[in-house]
């Protein structure tokens, strides 16, 4: 039986016009939709994008990776098996270690491919087995281009009024490097298109590499720049002084992980010294990811996680799964 795409994209809008009945403040607490409104939907789709524009966010973030001929595309990986049915259309194509690199895909060859809710690889389980249900494959989710992804936001920032900013990561540039790719040059040339060139305009560019990030200084960028900061040893002088200083003479701000602002215990780490020597420094902090279906243990409810990390520690802004949980938590609650 032949099965009919639905209009999913104005559909959506159409359900969830969050942004018609609020606008924030211009010092407002900063809603970042990470890989879009991937508590909802399959990340690092348009249906995703769209869904979380509507919703409310202020930004919207695809994570990229480069295609064999150097097109920015949105995903989170490296390789395509966790996210896509790669190894069903392509079941050749894997590299030595078993795996499915978007690197060694043209942008015809990644558009062929399926986008799932992700899995785990090894048994093919949901990640998030409450989120979407990969039986619904109807819809034909597919792999946005960087380009699309700007197309959308400016689309709907003119029928809408709204100003919803885009906020790229450049995942593994230094891979992409050793692999003849110069990603921060395609990155500002695909941004310059859409007429992203000044730091007044609606877009941060992230990254954990700060090497990518001094690239873009280098390349002569003005767009603003955030250092993102895992918990690990490898980012450890980050979260230091000295660290912090290093960041501010190329960067705009920090997207630090959760546990480096309040532990896993729910205390504060070192007395609150990352946002508050960051502010000091003029830097923005954003950090990364808050999850309504994976609540920490030291909080009872979503709204108690936004408190705790926005308002008593001081964070301008969230990653998060749950745009419209987050932009309801602000509007109830005045911000």
């Amino acid at each position: 039986m032949k099965t009919t795409r639905l209009p999913i994209l104005p559909l959506l809008i159409l359900l969830c016009p969050a942004w018609a009945a609020w606008t924030p403040a211009a010092d407002a607490k900063t809603v970042i939709a990470h890989r879009g409104a991937s508590g909802h939907l399959p990340e690092h789709t348009l249906e995703a994008y769209a869904f979380a524009y509507a919703e409310g966010a202020d930004y919207i973030e695809p994570d990229l990776m480069l295609t064999k001929d150097g097109v920015p595309i949105a995903l989170h990986d490296q390789t395509l098996e966790a996210t896509t049915d790669v190894a069903a259309v392509f079941p050749d194509r894997a590299r030595p270690d078993g795996r499915f690199y978007a690197i060694d895909f043209t942008l015809e060859e990644i558009k062929q491919l399926r986008v799932r809710e992700r899995v785990n690889p090894a048994n093919d389980n949901l990640v998030f087995p409450e989120r979407w249900p990969n039986r619904h494959r109807h819809l034909h989710f597919r792999i946005p281009t960087l380009a699309e992804v700007l197309e959308l936001a400016a689309g709907l920032n003119h029928t809408t009024g709204r100003r919803v900013g885009v906020y790229p990561e450049t995942k593994h540039s230094n891979w992409h490097a050793r692999e003849g790719q110069n990603f921060e040059k395609i990155l500002l040339e695909t941004l310059a298109e859409f007429g992203y060139a000044s730091k007044e305009d609606p877009i941060i560019i992230q990254s954990f590499e700060p090497e990518s990030l001094r690239r873009l200084r280098e390349l002569g960028t003005e767009l603003r720049l955030v250092q993102l900061i895992g918990g690990g040893a490898r980012h450890s002088r980050m979260v230091t002084a000295e660290g912090l200083d290093e960041i501010a003479q190329f960067a705009d701000g920090i997207g630090p992980s959760m546990t480096l602002i309040i532990d896993n215990r729910g205390r504060p780490v070192n007395d609150n010294f990352l946002i508050r020597e960051a502010h000091a420094r003029g830097l923005i902090v954003h950090p990364y990811t808050m999850r309504s279906d994976r609540l920490p243990g030291y909080v009872s409810s979503y709204g108690e996680l936004l408190e705790r990390f926005l308002f008593e520690a001081g964070a301008d802004g969230v990653f998060t799964d749950q745009t419209g949980e987050t932009v309801r938590f602000l509007r109830e609650r005045g911000d």
